[in-house]
Protein backbone atom coordinates (compact mmCIF):
# COMPACT_ATOMS: atom_id res chain seq x y z
CA UNK A 1 0.00 0.00 0.00
CA UNK A 2 1.37 3.74 -0.64
CA UNK A 3 0.36 6.38 1.73
CA UNK A 4 0.26 10.25 1.37
CA UNK A 5 0.42 11.74 4.32
CA UNK A 6 -0.17 15.62 4.39
CA UNK A 7 1.52 17.74 6.75
CA UNK A 8 3.77 15.00 7.31
CA UNK A 9 6.70 17.05 9.13
CA UNK A 10 4.64 18.28 11.82
CA UNK A 11 3.89 16.76 15.36
CA UNK A 12 0.74 13.57 14.12
CA UNK A 13 2.27 13.93 10.44
CA UNK A 14 5.87 12.97 11.57
CA UNK A 15 5.07 10.26 14.30
CA UNK A 16 2.52 9.00 11.44
CA UNK A 17 5.22 8.70 9.05
CA UNK A 18 7.58 7.42 11.00
CA UNK A 19 5.27 4.20 12.17
CA UNK A 20 3.98 3.36 8.28
CA UNK A 21 7.75 3.50 7.03
CA UNK A 22 8.79 1.11 9.96
CA UNK A 23 5.70 -1.19 8.65
CA UNK A 24 6.59 -1.29 5.24
CA UNK A 25 4.63 1.22 3.55
CA UNK A 26 5.48 3.41 0.63
CA UNK A 27 5.32 6.69 2.30
CA UNK A 28 5.27 10.14 0.61
CA UNK A 29 5.18 13.42 3.18
CA UNK A 30 3.84 16.76 1.64
CA UNK A 31 4.81 19.76 3.87
CA UNK A 32 5.08 23.28 3.20
CA UNK A 33 7.34 23.54 6.59
CA UNK A 34 5.42 26.41 7.54
CA UNK A 35 4.07 24.57 10.82
CA UNK A 36 6.27 21.44 10.81
CA UNK A 37 10.00 21.07 10.85
CA UNK A 38 12.29 18.80 8.54
CA UNK A 39 14.08 17.22 11.34
CA UNK A 40 11.13 16.07 12.27
CA UNK A 41 11.70 13.46 9.56
CA UNK A 42 15.26 13.65 9.00
CA UNK A 43 15.73 10.03 9.82
CA UNK A 44 13.26 9.01 6.99
CA UNK A 45 14.90 11.08 4.55
CA UNK A 46 16.87 8.49 1.97
CA UNK A 47 14.67 5.73 3.09
CA UNK A 48 13.44 3.75 -0.46
CA UNK A 49 9.69 3.61 1.22
CA UNK A 50 10.12 7.45 1.88
CA UNK A 51 9.60 10.34 -0.51
CA UNK A 52 9.34 14.35 1.17
CA UNK A 53 7.89 16.70 -0.97
CA UNK A 54 8.11 20.35 0.15
CA UNK A 55 5.01 21.87 -0.92
CA UNK A 56 1.50 23.70 -0.10
CA UNK A 57 -2.03 21.80 -0.34
CA UNK A 58 -3.29 25.40 -1.47
CA UNK A 59 -1.68 24.58 -4.60
CA UNK A 60 -3.72 22.00 -6.54
CA UNK A 61 -0.69 21.39 -9.14
CA UNK A 62 1.07 20.54 -5.93
CA UNK A 63 -1.83 18.02 -4.20
CA UNK A 64 -1.67 16.41 -8.11
CA UNK A 65 1.43 15.51 -7.89
CA UNK A 66 2.02 14.20 -4.37
CA UNK A 67 -0.86 12.11 -4.59
CA UNK A 68 0.53 9.92 -7.57
CA UNK A 69 0.07 6.05 -7.21
CA UNK A 70 -0.97 6.48 -3.47
CA UNK A 71 -3.92 3.89 -2.56
CA UNK A 72 -4.85 6.24 0.54
CA UNK A 73 -4.11 9.60 1.73
CA UNK A 74 -3.95 10.21 5.41
CA UNK A 75 -4.40 14.25 5.62
CA UNK A 76 -3.21 15.97 9.09
CA UNK A 77 -1.89 19.36 7.17
CA UNK A 78 -4.54 21.77 8.27
CA UNK A 79 -3.49 25.57 10.37
CA UNK A 80 -4.61 24.49 14.15
CA UNK A 81 -5.62 26.11 17.23
CA UNK A 82 -8.50 28.11 17.78
CA UNK A 83 -6.33 31.62 18.86
CA UNK A 84 -5.13 31.61 15.42
CA UNK A 85 -7.82 31.37 13.92
CA UNK A 86 -9.52 33.82 15.85
CA UNK A 87 -6.65 36.23 15.06
CA UNK A 88 -6.17 35.34 11.45
CA UNK A 89 -9.47 33.54 9.94
CA UNK A 90 -8.99 34.09 6.43
CA UNK A 91 -5.34 31.97 6.64
CA UNK A 92 -7.42 29.33 8.46
CA UNK A 93 -9.69 28.77 6.01
CA UNK A 94 -7.20 29.08 3.19
CA UNK A 95 -5.34 26.22 4.54
CA UNK A 96 -8.07 24.17 6.53
CA UNK A 97 -10.95 24.49 3.55
CA UNK A 98 -9.37 25.93 -0.02
CA UNK A 99 -6.66 23.05 0.88
CA UNK A 100 -8.44 20.17 2.37
CA UNK A 101 -10.81 20.72 -0.90
CA UNK A 102 -7.50 20.68 -3.09
CA UNK A 103 -6.66 17.69 -1.62
CA UNK A 104 -10.02 16.05 -1.81
CA UNK A 105 -10.15 16.79 -5.55
CA UNK A 106 -6.70 15.38 -6.27
CA UNK A 107 -7.62 12.27 -4.47
CA UNK A 108 -11.11 12.32 -6.47
CA UNK A 109 -8.96 12.16 -9.71
CA UNK A 110 -6.34 9.89 -9.15
CA UNK A 111 -9.12 7.45 -7.91
CA UNK A 112 -7.23 6.68 -4.30
CA UNK A 113 -9.43 4.25 -2.61
CA UNK A 114 -9.77 6.23 1.07
CA UNK A 115 -9.50 9.18 2.20
CA UNK A 116 -8.00 9.55 5.61
CA UNK A 117 -8.36 12.86 7.96
CA UNK A 118 -7.86 14.57 11.20
CA UNK A 119 -11.13 15.92 11.82
CA UNK A 120 -11.75 18.06 15.39
CA UNK A 121 -13.24 17.96 18.62
CA UNK A 122 -13.76 21.35 18.05
CA UNK A 123 -16.92 20.43 15.70
CA UNK A 124 -19.27 19.50 19.25
CA UNK A 125 -19.24 23.52 19.37
CA UNK A 126 -21.22 24.19 22.10
CA UNK A 127 -22.63 20.64 22.51
CA UNK A 128 -23.18 20.16 26.71
CA UNK A 129 -23.55 16.39 26.07
CA UNK A 130 -21.04 14.72 28.07
CA UNK A 131 -19.50 12.16 26.73
CA UNK A 132 -19.75 13.59 23.17
CA UNK A 133 -21.25 11.51 20.38
CA UNK A 134 -20.47 11.40 16.55
CA UNK A 135 -24.20 12.21 15.92
CA UNK A 136 -24.71 15.13 18.06
CA UNK A 137 -22.94 18.19 17.86
CA UNK A 138 -23.86 21.85 18.74
CA UNK A 139 -22.86 25.09 17.19
CA UNK A 140 -18.69 26.12 16.08
CA UNK A 141 -16.95 28.57 18.27
CA UNK A 142 -14.69 29.87 16.47
CA UNK A 143 -13.56 29.97 12.42
CA UNK A 144 -11.28 26.62 12.94
CA UNK A 145 -14.44 24.44 14.16
CA UNK A 146 -15.86 25.88 11.42
CA UNK A 147 -13.42 24.58 9.11
CA UNK A 148 -13.07 21.26 10.37
CA UNK A 149 -17.08 20.74 10.23
CA UNK A 150 -17.21 22.08 6.43
CA UNK A 151 -14.45 19.40 5.69
CA UNK A 152 -17.25 16.81 7.22
CA UNK A 153 -19.50 17.91 5.16
CA UNK A 154 -17.17 17.96 1.56
CA UNK A 155 -16.56 14.20 2.99
CA UNK A 156 -19.41 13.34 2.60
CA UNK A 157 -20.41 15.36 -0.32
CA UNK A 158 -17.59 13.84 -2.33
CA UNK A 159 -18.35 10.17 -1.41
CA UNK A 160 -21.80 10.85 -2.55
CA UNK A 161 -21.05 12.37 -5.47
CA UNK A 162 -17.95 10.77 -6.33
CA UNK A 163 -17.53 7.38 -4.57
CA UNK A 164 -14.56 7.76 -2.92
CA UNK A 165 -14.10 6.51 0.88
CA UNK A 166 -13.97 9.38 3.51
CA UNK A 167 -12.98 8.66 7.12
CA UNK A 168 -13.09 11.67 9.60
CA UNK A 169 -10.72 10.70 12.77
CA UNK A 170 -12.27 13.82 15.47
CA UNK A 171 -9.03 13.89 17.47
CA UNK A 172 -9.27 14.79 21.35
CA UNK A 173 -6.58 17.39 22.17
CA UNK A 174 -3.65 15.04 20.67
CA UNK A 175 -0.37 15.25 22.99
CA UNK A 176 3.23 13.68 22.76
CA UNK A 177 6.93 13.52 21.15
CA UNK A 178 7.56 15.94 18.79
CA UNK A 179 4.55 18.42 19.71
CA UNK A 180 6.10 22.27 19.45
CA UNK A 181 6.45 23.68 22.38
CA UNK A 182 7.41 27.21 20.69
CA UNK A 183 5.46 29.86 18.88
CA UNK A 184 2.70 32.08 20.29
CA UNK A 185 0.25 29.02 18.98
CA UNK A 186 1.62 26.12 21.30
CA UNK A 187 -0.37 23.15 22.59
CA UNK A 188 -0.85 23.55 26.40
CA UNK A 189 1.32 20.16 27.38
CA UNK A 190 4.08 21.60 25.54
CA UNK A 191 3.78 24.75 26.77
CA UNK A 192 3.52 23.83 30.33
CA UNK A 193 6.44 21.38 30.25
CA UNK A 194 8.80 23.73 29.01
CA UNK A 195 8.00 26.48 31.63
CA UNK A 196 8.69 23.88 34.36
CA UNK A 197 11.86 22.74 32.95
CA UNK A 198 12.69 26.35 32.96
CA UNK A 199 11.38 26.62 36.25
CA UNK A 200 8.72 29.13 35.06
CA UNK A 201 5.42 29.32 36.15
CA UNK A 202 2.60 28.21 33.59
CA UNK A 203 -0.10 29.58 33.27
CA UNK A 204 -3.60 28.23 33.45
CA UNK A 205 -6.81 29.41 31.76
CA UNK A 206 -9.45 30.36 34.61
CA UNK A 207 -9.39 28.22 37.44
CA UNK A 208 -7.84 25.35 36.27
CA UNK A 209 -11.72 23.34 36.34
CA UNK A 210 -12.36 23.19 32.63
CA UNK A 211 -11.38 19.36 31.58
CA UNK A 212 -10.25 17.84 28.43
CA UNK A 213 -9.77 13.98 27.03
CA UNK A 214 -6.60 14.39 26.74
CA UNK A 215 -5.15 11.88 24.04
CA UNK A 216 -1.26 10.18 23.87
CA UNK A 217 0.10 10.12 20.19
CA UNK A 218 0.45 6.68 19.85
CA UNK A 219 -3.21 6.20 20.60
CA UNK A 220 -3.86 8.43 17.33
CA UNK A 221 -1.40 6.12 15.35
CA UNK A 222 -3.09 3.17 15.92
CA UNK A 223 -6.98 4.46 14.92
CA UNK A 224 -5.12 6.19 12.05
CA UNK A 225 -3.87 2.52 10.90
CA UNK A 226 -6.74 1.16 11.38
CA UNK A 227 -8.93 3.61 9.55
CA UNK A 228 -6.56 3.18 6.33
CA UNK A 229 -5.75 -0.50 6.37
CA UNK A 230 -9.51 -2.07 7.78
CA UNK A 231 -11.05 -3.39 4.77
CA UNK A 232 -14.62 -2.02 3.33
CA UNK A 233 -16.30 -5.43 3.89
CA UNK A 234 -15.51 -5.54 7.85
CA UNK A 235 -16.49 -1.99 8.19
CA UNK A 236 -19.70 -3.10 6.99
CA UNK A 237 -20.13 -5.66 8.78
CA UNK A 238 -18.69 -4.41 12.07
CA UNK A 239 -21.16 -1.37 11.61
CA UNK A 240 -24.02 -3.24 12.28
CA UNK A 241 -22.52 -4.06 16.14
CA UNK A 242 -23.16 -0.46 16.33
CA UNK A 243 -26.39 -0.29 15.26
CA UNK A 244 -25.55 1.22 11.80
CA UNK A 245 -26.98 -0.24 8.56
CA UNK A 246 -24.34 0.26 5.46
CA UNK A 247 -25.02 -0.54 2.13
CA UNK A 248 -23.04 -3.40 1.52
CA UNK A 249 -21.71 -1.68 -2.06
CA UNK A 250 -21.36 1.55 -1.30
CA UNK A 251 -18.42 3.88 -0.53
CA UNK A 252 -17.93 4.43 2.98
CA UNK A 253 -18.22 8.04 4.83
CA UNK A 254 -18.03 7.56 8.77
CA UNK A 255 -16.18 10.08 11.52
CA UNK A 256 -14.94 8.43 14.53
CA UNK A 257 -14.01 10.34 17.95
CA UNK A 258 -10.19 9.53 18.58
CA UNK A 259 -9.67 9.59 22.52
CA UNK A 260 -9.05 7.43 25.21
CA UNK A 261 -12.36 8.30 27.22
CA UNK A 262 -11.18 10.19 29.63
CA UNK A 263 -11.40 13.53 31.35
CA UNK A 264 -8.44 15.83 33.10
CA UNK A 265 -8.85 18.93 34.36
CA UNK A 266 -6.32 21.60 34.07
CA UNK A 267 -5.44 21.30 37.50
CA UNK A 268 -5.08 17.51 37.48
CA UNK A 269 -2.89 18.09 34.41
CA UNK A 270 -0.46 20.54 35.89
CA UNK A 271 -0.05 18.37 38.88
CA UNK A 272 0.78 15.36 36.96
CA UNK A 273 3.05 17.44 34.87
CA UNK A 274 5.31 18.40 37.92
CA UNK A 275 4.94 15.29 39.21
CA UNK A 276 6.19 13.62 36.51
CA UNK A 277 9.39 16.31 35.97
CA UNK A 278 10.09 16.30 39.39
CA UNK A 279 11.31 13.23 38.98
CA UNK A 280 14.20 14.69 36.58
CA UNK A 281 14.38 17.95 38.57
CA UNK A 282 13.22 18.03 42.85
CA UNK A 283 13.09 21.91 42.20
CA UNK A 284 10.19 21.64 39.98
CA UNK A 285 8.15 20.25 42.27
CA UNK A 286 7.69 23.89 44.45
CA UNK A 287 6.76 25.31 41.05
CA UNK A 288 2.87 26.93 41.24
CA UNK A 289 0.92 27.73 38.34
CA UNK A 290 -0.68 31.52 37.32
CA UNK A 291 -4.08 32.06 36.88
CA UNK A 292 -5.66 33.85 34.05
CA UNK A 293 -8.65 34.69 32.23
CA UNK A 294 -10.59 32.09 30.28
CA UNK A 295 -9.68 32.44 26.60
CA UNK A 296 -11.94 33.43 24.26
CA UNK A 297 -13.66 30.32 22.35
CA UNK A 298 -12.62 27.46 25.11
CA UNK A 299 -15.24 24.99 25.67
CA UNK A 300 -15.49 24.47 29.38
CA UNK A 301 -15.71 20.69 29.47
CA UNK A 302 -15.11 17.66 26.48
CA UNK A 303 -14.88 14.04 26.82
CA UNK A 304 -15.39 11.43 23.87
CA UNK A 305 -17.14 8.37 23.58
CA UNK A 306 -15.06 6.21 21.85
CA UNK A 307 -17.74 3.14 21.30
CA UNK A 308 -17.82 3.87 17.61
CA UNK A 309 -14.61 3.43 16.62
CA UNK A 310 -14.26 0.81 19.19
CA UNK A 311 -16.95 -1.34 17.62
CA UNK A 312 -16.32 -0.59 13.85
CA UNK A 313 -12.56 0.08 13.67
CA UNK A 314 -11.59 -1.64 16.30
CA UNK A 315 -9.56 0.80 18.35
CA UNK A 316 -8.27 -0.15 21.41
CA UNK A 317 -6.21 2.61 22.85
CA UNK A 318 -3.26 1.91 24.86
CA UNK A 319 -2.26 4.82 26.40
CA UNK A 320 -4.70 6.62 29.15
CA UNK A 321 -3.77 10.13 29.83
CA UNK A 322 -1.72 9.27 33.06
CA UNK A 323 0.28 7.11 30.87
CA UNK A 324 0.66 9.55 28.62
CA UNK A 325 1.86 12.40 30.42
CA UNK A 326 4.18 10.25 31.43
CA UNK A 327 5.73 9.46 28.19
CA UNK A 328 6.06 12.65 26.99
CA UNK A 329 7.64 14.30 30.12
CA UNK A 330 10.30 11.64 30.02
CA UNK A 331 10.59 12.61 25.92
CA UNK A 332 10.54 16.33 26.78
CA UNK A 333 12.93 16.31 29.48
CA UNK A 334 15.57 14.32 27.31
CA UNK A 335 15.00 16.77 23.99
CA UNK A 336 14.73 20.28 25.75
CA UNK A 337 17.47 20.14 27.91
Amino acid sequence: MKLLITGGAGFIGSNLCEFFVNEGFDVVCLDNLSTGFKHNIEPLIGKPNFRFIEGDIRDLDTCREAVKGCDVVLHEAALGSVPRSINDPINTNANNITGFLNMLVAARDEKVKRFVYAASSSTYGDSKELPKIEHNIGRPLSPYAITKFVNELYANVFTSLYGIETIGLRYFNVFGRRQDPNGAYAAVIPLWVKALINHESPYINGDGSYSRDFTYIDNVIQANYLAATVSHDEIVKRASLYNMNLPQNAPVDLVFNVAYGGNTTLNDLFRCLRENLAKYDPAIAAIEPTYRENRAGDIPHSQASIIKAQRILGYQPRYSATEGFAEACQWYYQNLK
